[in-house]
């Protein structure tokens, strides 16, 4: 139950060329993407805690970000049970890791929007269209059948760098994932991409990266808490999960209430 409403911070600016480093006054030393050690002894507290998280990071949300992808057991609960892993591309942790280094104040730092934002929809401005800015939209993936991905059911949600130009980032979306995006139907009246159309558009590594079997949707994807500052990754269709250990996959039966449908 969502109950005390938390004001939402809105930041709607286009990426930045270039960046001035500035004095970090975060409540943690920031570091880089190449120094966040890969964890996998479970989720850490101040991972899914909504109070150890905000001990941990303040308003450091690229370093939590940074933080969430390192750690290998790393999932968020979408639908009542069913854990997707989360994987950042490594453009996105280059960009992510400057602005954590930058520190809190940065105002490339991701937005976390609060409880009265329940939906993409519902945020100032919002508009149907591909836009994405790694401040307070971003572009991503669920994909699915991964070879690797936390809580066992192959599983994750990926998230890229949306730069100022196609190519940008070699995982980012392609040409017909942004032509075509339409992420506020719902997953049946929508295209799914396998192995070898992304590869064809131009995602070369994908099956290095998820596996040949691998099959994905690509969604616009925000941040947001609840009620008990919980926090959640929510797609424009209403989609979301939040951040907690990984438990027993749960059965997938497609088309259920805000649960990702099936490919087939």
């Amino acid at each position: 139950m969502r109950v005390a409403s938390v004001a939402a911070r809105v930041h709607l600016m286009a990426p930045r060329v270039t960046r001035a480093r500035r004095a970090s006054s975060t409540r943690t030393r920031a570091t880089s993407s190449s120094a966040s050690a890969s964890l996998s002894e479970g989720m850490q507290p101040h991972l899914y805690v909504p109070e150890e998280r905000a001990s941990k990071y303040g308003r450091n949300t690229a370093q939590y970000l940074l933080d969430l992808d390192a750690n290998t057991s790393t999932t968020f609960n979408f639908c009542g049970g069913m854990m997707f892993g989360v994987s950042l591309s490594q453009r996105l942790k280059d960009h992510l890791g400057e602005v954590a280094e930058a520190g809190e104040e940065d105002p490339m730092q991701p937005v976390i929007y609060g409880p009265e934002v329940r939906r993409m929809s519902d945020r100032p401005g919002h508009s149907q269209d591909a836009f994405a800015d790694n401040v307070s939209l971003f572009h991503g993936r669920e994909v699915r059948q991964a070879k690797i991905a936390a809580g066992g059911g192959g599983m994750l949600i990926h998230l890229s760098f949306a730069g100022e130009q196609n190519g940008s980032d070699p995982e980012g979306w392609t040409e017909g994932e942004v032509e075509e995006y339409a992420g506020w139907l719902s997953d049946r009246q929508r295209r799914w991409r396998d192995h070898d159309v992304l590869q064809n558009e131009g995602f070369a590594t994908f099956g290095d990266r998820f596996g040949n079997a691998a099959f994905t949707l690509h969604h616009k994807f925000y941040l947001h808490v609840d009620g008990g500052n919980n926090f959640w990754l929510s797609a424009e269709d209403g989609c979301e999960g939040v951040a907690t250990p990984p438990t027993p996959p749960a059965k997938d039966y497609g088309g259920g209430r805000g649960a990702f449908s099936l490919f087939k």
